[in-house]
């Protein structure tokens, strides 16, 4: 299954906290600091060099932490302080000239599950709420902010055979 679905795919988006973090905000005075595994870092050069889109979609607005994370691996895409998620995904598609059956993505939370219910391969890390891994295609095996993402895009590009 994984297979076909993957053959379709043009870009992937990931949730921010829950995904690519463990969902922990760390404040240090007026700073709130989080934290990224570097594998998952590593995974979004993956993606790219296998051909795909990549980009964020999170709720939480003002994050010098995810802003600087961004930039440093180079998202194709970086859309913060989305309320409406739906609205969001759905204007990306817009912009992009994409099929919601040609985005992967991967969310933690029940904000998530409008655009992980439309999406055409849609994932969540081991330990998302217990009504998002009901509601997706695949439960992946790692935990948020420990190596979700890096997880699904090695099982993609697995499926995609090797990037000539």
């Amino acid at each position: 299954m994984l297979s076909s679905v993957v053959l379709r795919l043009r870009f992937l988006l990931f949730d921010v906290d829950g995904v690519l973090t463990d969902g922990r905000l760390f404040y240090l005075g007026d700073e709130v600091a989080v934290a990224f595994d570097v594998r998952d870092g590593v995974a979004v050069g993956r993606a790219r060099d296998a051909g795909l889109g990549v980009g964020l979609l999170s709720s939480r607005k003002d994050s010098p932490a995810v802003a600087r994370r961004a930039a440093e691996l180079g998202f194709d895409e970086v859309l913060v302080g989305c309320r409406d998620k739906a609205a969001a995904f759905a204007d990306l598609l817009a912009r992009r000239g994409l099929e919601a059956s040609e985005v992967a993505y991967v969310g933690d939370d029940l904000v998530d599950l409008p655009v992980l219910r439309r999406a055409g391969l849609s994932a969540a890390p081991a330990d998302a709420a217990p009504e998002v891994r009901r509601s997706v295609d695949l439960v992946l095996d790692a935990p948020g902010g420990r190596g979700a993402a890096r997880e699904l895009v090695d099982r993609i590009v697995q499926a995609l055979g090797p990037v000539s």
